[in-house]
Order: C-alpha cells, then structure tokens, then sequence
C-alpha cells in the first residue's frame, strides 16, 4: 500500500513539474520530476527520477550517488538490468527492484530494439548529492 502511495505521489510530481529531460546516452533521456527533501529526516531527500530509452537505447554502466536508496519499477515496456555481480534480468511494465547505497549498475537497457521503454526511480539520497548518475571512468 505504501509503495501504491509513493508511486501516486512521483505520478502526480510528474503531472506538475515541468523539468528537462538529460540525454546521458543516445536514445536514453533521465528526468528529475519530483525533489523534497524529507522533513522527518534532516539532511535525506526524496527524488523521482523518469528514465526513457528509445528501442535500443540504455545508459553506460554507472553508480548513484553513495548514499542513494533506489525503488525503480519499469512503467512501459521492458529494461535489461545488472546489478554488481547478480545475475542480468529483464524486468516488464510493473515489475520493480531496489538498488542499495554503493550498487553498481552495470546493465540498464532497452530489452526492445522497436518499443520505447520508461521507468520511475525513486531516490531516497542525502539532499548535498545532486548528481543521479555517476558514470563509470
């Protein structure tokens, strides 16, 4: 039920705030829709962040800021994604899964070379880390 209210919530934020997409690979858009920073938890903000790949597009192996707790649910067709050394998945519209502080994201990809596919990541992260991704060197 939480989770229901919390993607309620990042919906809504979408809705209302207008932001500029970030192009962080071809054909690979992120978009920060909603930043509040937590009144319950000093120094913690909570950022939903809307990442659209074009069919075939995906974004290089990174990380996220080191204090970053991550939901991501897939809202529209289907992501490729590894996670440090567990083993790749391809998750569908609906299917979510979380990221701790200090995961490397290895694989975040289109499954689709002819469908879009978009998901929600919510960032529970320290209010000072403004960068989302940090790309690997």
């Amino acid at each position: 039920m939480k989770t229901a209210a919390l993607l309620l919530t990042a919906a809504a934020a979408m809705l209302a705030t207008s932001a500029i997409a970030e192009t962080i690979a071809p054909g690979a858009n992120v978009t920060v829709v909603f930043d509040q920073e937590l009144p319950n938890v000093p120094g913690k903000s909570m950022r939903a962040v809307l990442v659209e790949y074009e069919p075939g597009g995906g974004s290089p192996s990174h990380r996220h800021p080191s204090s970053a707790f991550i939901y991501a649910r897939v809202l529209e067709g289907a992501i490729r994604s590894k996670v440090n050394d567990g083993p790749e998945h391809t998750y569908k519209a609906g299917e979510s899964w979380t990221e701790r502080p200090g995961d490397h994201h290895q694989v975040s990809h289109n499954a689709s070379d002819t469908e879009p596919a978009k998901l929600l990541a919510i960032f529970v992260v320290d209010t000072s880390d403004r960068k989302i991704v940090v790309p690997d060197k």
